[in-house]
């Protein structure tokens, strides 16, 4: 854990136990948001043929590249939530500059 607090520029333990309540939450929110969401614009599971193994698996690509945006914006509110913003909101930068999409902040 130190080496961690160390890497992050966490002072506290509880510090360090708010940041990783918020990537759980964030990650199962994501989860959850991305059903309704696909529903709300017409794309159920039910759209693409159950009978062919590649229409669940569109579904399922549809529905994971639609969790990426919603786990960054989400990752944000809730850092804000629990006032943790400042990590958060530099932790984004960084992981989307590593993505190749830096050019996003500036």
């Amino acid at each position: 854990m130190k080496k961690l607090k160390e890497r992050w520029g966490v002072t506290s333990n509880f510090q360090l136990a708010i940041i990783f309540v918020v990537f759980s939450i964030t990650g199962s929110s994501a989860v959850f948001i991305a059903k309704p969401f696909l529903n709300f614009v017409g794309l159920q599971r039910d759209s693409f043929s159950p009978e062919f193994l590649w229409g669940g698996l569109i579904y399922l690509f549809f529905r994971i590249i639609l969790i990426f945006p919603f786990y960054q914006i989400l990752l944000v509110i809730y850092g804000w939530l629990f006032g943790q913003f400042k990590f958060f909101w530099e932790f984004e930068k960084k992981m989307l500059s590593r993505m190749g999409l830096g050019f996003i902040f500036k």
